[in-house]
């Protein structure tokens, strides 16, 4: 791929964020279409986000769920850089001119006690460096228009990342059977997504030891105190202006927002 198209794909979602105006797919009209590719035009963005005073507060895997796969028409996971200025406080409300189209997830967060800097991380060496687990709220939201997104353009869109939402009341990893934990996101008051542990990668464990892995393998290493949302237990939800969102999952908690 000719690095000025990349280069230009980078631009043109860089301004849409900024612009909160949704540009049309990246990999047509730049003919961004294969996955090094894209995330090459992730990386020149994180790296522009850097020099620009941003900091990485960890990483989320996209894509992990069967039921958001089929939403989106893609058969395998991504993932996308956290910064800490994505988070938003339990119970807060979000200003959503701060977004273009957004959607939310109800996800299990891990929230990282170790380094885990090796290619070949073993799920013994993901466990023991977990420090806790808390229930989270991730609000994606694409760069893309309406969101017609292929894989290539939501992998150069950061994984269609937008903010996330953390519980207050961590919860350690030892004894939990993550695969049987059940979730339940409300919308207003109602049921509007439901879901379970097994929905994302058959566990949420095997997706976080995908996601060290694979970020030991591109040279962005998982670090302590990274946060690392897991992927959705089901559907996303649209959310607007007027919107609030409480997700509760078994044994980890609640977490909430609303949409101002």
């Amino acid at each position: 791929m000719n690095h000025d198209s990349i280069q230009a794909a980078a631009a043109a979602l860089a301004e849409a964020r900024q612009t909160r105006r949704p540009c049309g797919r990246i990999s047509e009209r730049f003919q961004i279409s294969t996955l090094a590719d894209a995330y090459a035009v992730q990386d020149l963005n994180t790296q522009a986000a850097l020099a620009a005073g941003r900091r990485l507060s960890g990483r989320k895997i996209g894509l992990t769920s069967l039921a958001v796969q089929q939403q989106l028409g893609v058969d395998q996971p991504d993932f996308g850089m956290l910064f800490a200025d994505m988070e938003v406080r339990d119970g807060e409300a979000i200003d959503s001119s701060r977004l273009i189209q957004p959607k939310a997830e109800g996800e299990i967060a891990f929230v990282l006690g170790r380094d885990l800097p090796n290619a070949d991380t073993t799920l013994g060496e993901l466990m023991r460096a977990v420090d806790y687990l808390v229930p989270a709220l991730e609000i994606v939201d694409s760069a893309i228009e309406d969101w017609k997104i292929t894989l290539v353009d939501t992998v150069a869109d950061n994984a269609s990342s937008g903010l996330y939402v953390l519980g207050k009341t961590p919860v350690p990893l030892s004894g939990l059977d993550l695969a049987l934990e059940g979730m339940l996101l409300e919308k207003n008051g109602a049921q509007a997504s439901i879901g379970v542990g097994a929905a994302c990668l058959g566990n949420p464990l095997d997706a976080c030891l995908w996601l060290a892995r694979t970020m030991a393998e591109v040279g962005r290493p998982l670090q302590a105190g990274d946060v690392l949302l897991s992927g959705a237990l089901g559907p996303m939800v649209t959310a607007t202006a007027g919107d609030s969102l409480r997700l509760r999952l078994t044994r980890l908690g609640e977490v909430s927002c609303c949409f101002a």
